[in-house]
Parts: C-alpha cells; structure tokens; sequence
C-alpha cells in the first residue's frame, strides 16, 4: 500500500523548515526520550541528531543550574509542559554542550496533543549570548555611571563643605624671615611630589601653606581634598578616609566614596594628623606605600595615586617616644618638613596682616571708614597671640563690628599681653626707636583723655575713642602714670 503523497510532502517540508530554523528545535516523548533534533539544535549543542536522539534530553543538556548545582529532572519546566499540558517560557537558564561549557538560552516548551492526548512536546530554544553579554557590557557602564555620580556628588558635597569654611587667610602676607624661608620651602618642594609635613601651632596658617604647594604643583588641576583627622569620630575614620558599600555596616544605606579616592590624582591634606588613631596609622602607612586600599564591606582592591600634605600642632617625635603614634609612619610623612613660626615670633608681619584683614572685613561689616592708628598697630604687637593669625583675623573684624565711629576699638585680654616692646617697624615706612613708641602711647592716651574731658567709659569715652576697653584704659593710665592736671 503506497504512502499518501501529501502526507509524504508534508513530512518533507516539515523536514525543510526544521533545517532552515535558525532556532534549536527538538521534540520529546512523554517520557522525555529525544524524538528529533534539527541542525541549528545539533550545532549549537556539538552533538549529532543521532546522537541525541532516543537520549533523555535533559541528563544531556540540562542537567545543571549555570552555577553548577544539580538541576533535578522533576524541576525541569520542559518536562513540566509534558505533564501539566501548559507552555512553559524560560528566558534565563542555561544550556550545556558536549565538551562541558555552557551558553546561555531562552527556550520555550511546547505540549503536543493528537486527539487531546498528550504525546510529547516540542521545545525551541536560541542561544543568547551575544544579549547577554550585550547586556552585562550595559550593566557594567551603568554601574560605571553611577560609581562617576556618586563620585560627584561626593565632590559636590565636598566642595560645598569648603564653601562654608572660611580659610586662614586667602594670601601669604609678611615678609619675616620665618615667612620667607616657609615660602622657600613651599617653592622648592611644589613640583615634586614628596610628602610633606606641616608643623606649628595652630592658627599659623598650615592648611594656606598646604593650598599653596598644591597650587603650584602638577597636581593643581586636580582637587586638594582636605581631611581635619581632629573632628572624626574615632570609629568613622576608616570610611572617611576609605569609603564604604552599601550595606557594610548600619546606617550604610549607599556606596560611599573616600577622601583618598576623591583625591586621586590629586592632593590629599591631613589636618591634625597627630590625632589619627593607632589602629589607623598602619592602614593609612599601608595606602601612603602600596597605593591600594579597601572599602569597607567591598573586597575589591582599589589603587589611588594621591599626594600627600600632613598638618599637626603636635610634636610627633614625642608622641612616637610616647608610644602613641607609629614611629615608621612618622617617617613616612617627615619627607620634607615645613616648620611654621608662631604670630609672636613675627611681629613685624603683624601690620601687613592687620591691615589686610580690615581692608577684607570692612566692605563685609559696612565700615568703610574704620582706620587703624599707630596706637592700636603698638598694642597688635604688645599682644602674644596665643592663637597666631587665626586670633588676629577674629580682633580685627570683632574691632570694627565695634568701630562704628571709624576708630578701630581694639579687644585684647590685658593679662595675656606679653609686656615686650613693639618692634621698630611698628608701621610700615616710619622707624621708631623703643622710647619713641613708648612716648607715643602715653602721648597718645593723655590726648584722648583730654579730648573727653578725662571720660574713659561710656559713649564718647576716652576708651571708645582709644578702641579698647575701659579696664584696659584704666590699667594703663596708672601704669603710664596718668592724671589730670
């Protein structure tokens, strides 16, 4: 009995499709035997249809989840539409070939039915590794993306910290030979990019030296990133100077970004580096040496190249002898030292300073008539400014809040002043020998009591007029021996 030729050319063009397919197409049985498999399933697979065929199709080719871990048959959503009689879509499994590797596919498992009864299912399948891969290229530049956000919202937030912050003052003034060789110093090591280290009291100006090595560096276009080590809590240090993932501790609800990796390629400066912690010192010894250092939470191995300016009012050398501070990290930040002088051991700069903080606060305080006398430059240089140019810049603008009547009304605590002569270049381009100074302040005192009438407190008083207070006019008329006539 002869076939029927339609039959015949139906199966052959079922035949011609399923070779043409560019999709993996391969049928079951209900027991999940391989019925057939065309070319592209073969292909993709590195298997004959022979070899396939008559096989359980998932011990070959879906025996494991992509991580290796067993895939049991009764789990598999391809034998499921066998059972169930549902179609069954899968978009993230994987599939394995004969030489053991794996590709990534999207398949989708089809019931076959003749006369309502199940009789296999016939299951298409593609290989997706060109998407995926696509996919994970997209994913790694979003993440990329948002690592260079959260980089400059870092800085953003950074910069606005540094807008708020007054510094020291905005120019190097003075011309004493400690600012001169301090100047020197700055000149000489710019354009390396040693570390260095910044020693003097505070308010000496050591954050403005550090801004001015960095300006005149290589590394200028690039931030100087400030760190104060003296206002970190003890146990927040590790993720201000190193950064943190998301997660890595409570209250870590994003990815944070250091300060040494905010400054890379740039400069970072360690304000009071005396005051890092013990358990600190050698993780920050660690990154000053290798250049590489971990977040928090993150076991990914970051490298920063950051130069490095450290800043303290302690002396190191004694707290290495203490015990407190790491002797090899004290080395390692004492490359190139720049000691800076106390305000009192400069008194001639004392003018050139006062006389640019009144010239920048008078517009800001509305005092464009404030002046300062002769007088009031002798007592600057009487005074020994326990807290150095940061101290001097607070007199002068609290004395011309004060001054609304021009003269600069002065503030300065009678019992700290040091008792020394001012020095003979009390003001700029006029000389005055010790006595002559000396005369000027008494003579200069008995003319503001006598223009009161001998009034020395109150509104038009002698003191208002002199710009100090009425318990410092007092102690110096008895000490200049002063009375009416």
């Amino acid at each position: 009995m002869s076939s029927d030729p339609h039959s015949v050319l139906n199966a052959r063009l079922t035949d011609l499709l399923l070779e043409a397919a560019g999709e993996g197409v391969y049928g079951l049985d209900t027991e999940g035997r391989t019925t057939f498999v065309n070319p592209a399933a073969a292909r993709m697979l590195n298997y004959t249809a022979e070899e396939l065929i008559g096989t359980s199709m998932h011990a070959v080719l879906h025996h494991s989840h992509p991580d290796g871990s067993p895939y049991p048959a009764p789990e598999c959503p391809i034998y499921a539409a066998i059972h169930d009689g549902q179609v069954h879509t899968v978009v993230d499994e994987v599939f394995w070939r004969r030489d053991g590797t794996c590709f990534p596919v999207e398949y989708t498992s089809t019931p076959i039915k003749h006369d309502d009864i199940l009789c296999g299912a016939v299951v298409v399948f593609r290989d997706i590794s060109d998407r995926v891969l696509a996919e994970r290229k997209l994913r790694a530049a979003l993440e990329q993306v948002e690592q260079l956000k959260d980089r400059l919202r870092a800085e953003n937030e950074y910069l606005q910290e540094e807008i708020t912050t007054q510094h020291n003052f905005h120019q190097i003034i003075g011309d004493s030979a400690p600012i001169r060789r301090a100047l020197h110093a700055v000149e000489t090591v710019a354009e390396t990019d040693a570390t260095v280290l910044i020693t003097g009291e505070t308010g000496t100006g050591k954050e403005l030296i550090a801004r001015a090595i960095h300006d005149l560096s290589s590394r200028s276009g690039k931030p100087l990133i400030k760190v104060n080590c003296a206002s970190i809590p003890r146990e927040l240090f590790e993720s201000e100077f190193f950064g943190h993932a998301r997660g890595a501790f409570t209250g870590a609800v994003r990815d944070r970004i250091g300060r040494f990796e905010l400054a890379d390629k740039g400069t970072l400066f360690l304000d009071e580096v005396g005051e890092i912690p013990s358990d600190m010192q050698s993780k920050l010894l660690r990154v000053l040496q290798e250049g590489t250092f971990e977040r928090i939470g993150e076991p990914r191995t970051r490298t920063v190249d950051v130069r490095l300016i450290a800043a303290t009012n302690r002396d190191l050398e004694e707290e290495v002898k203490a015990g407190r501070f790491r002797e090899d990290l004290y080395y390692r930040l004492n490359v190139f030292p720049v000691p800076l002088a106390p305000l009192r051991n400069r008194p001639g700069d004392i003018p050139a300073l006062a006389a640019h903080f009144m010239e920048e606060a008078r517009s800001r305080f509305n005092r464009p008539n404030a002046r300062m006398s002769q007088a009031n430059v002798a007592e600057l240089q009487h005074y020994d400014w326990p807290g150095n140019v940061r101290e001097l810049r607070n007199v002068i603008e609290r004395a011309l809040i004060r001054s609304a009547s021009g003269t600069l009304q002065l503030d300065l605590p009678a019992a700290t002043t040091s008792g020394r002569s001012p020095t003979p270049a009390a003001v700029p381009g006029e000389i005055m020998s010790e006595t002559e100074l000396r005369a000027l302040e008494r003579a200069n005192t008995l003319a503001a009591l006598e223009a009161t009438g001998w009034k020395v407190s109150g509104e038009g008083g002698a003191a208002e007029l002199l710009g100090v207070r009425p318990t410092t006019l007092a102690s110096r008329i008895k000490k200049l021996d002063l009375a009416p006539e």
